[in-house]
């Protein structure tokens, strides 16, 4: 197994591993996003959004192979476009922010390398 195929196994896992502590622990995600979920309502979209979503976002390279690898890289590098336009519209220099940023490059680089 090569080196770039491991490092995407990681970006995947790590994906569906965020996924499942927003599912199980949505409070959670307050740390790294900055997010407060406010009622069940908000609770609801933590669970189905960070959870759901990057649950199945994780796994799909797992199921459909190198494509849905490409698809995940290219989904993390639109969030590092938007986030770094954000970053200087909103004066937003957090440093979670700016962590964000540097992993949401480095997945999208080596998950969309072939």
């Amino acid at each position: 197994m090569n080196i770039l195929l491991i490092l995407k196994i990681i970006a995947s896992l790590a994906t569906a591993a965020t996924g499942l502590l927003a599912l199980v622990k949505p409070t959670a995600v307050y740390g790294f996003t900055g997010l407060i979920a406010e009622g069940p309502r908000g609770i609801s979209e933590i669970r189905s959004i960070f959870g759901g979503l990057f649950i199945a976002l994780g796994i799909a390279p797992f199921i459909f192979g190198e494509t849905a690898y490409q698809v995940l890289g290219i989904g993390y590098l639109a969030i590092a476009l938007v986030r770094l336009v954000s970053i200087f519209l909103d004066k937003s220099t957090a440093s979670s922010n700016l962590i964000s940023l540097a992993i949401e490059i480095v997945f999208g680089v080596i998950l969309i390398w072939r």
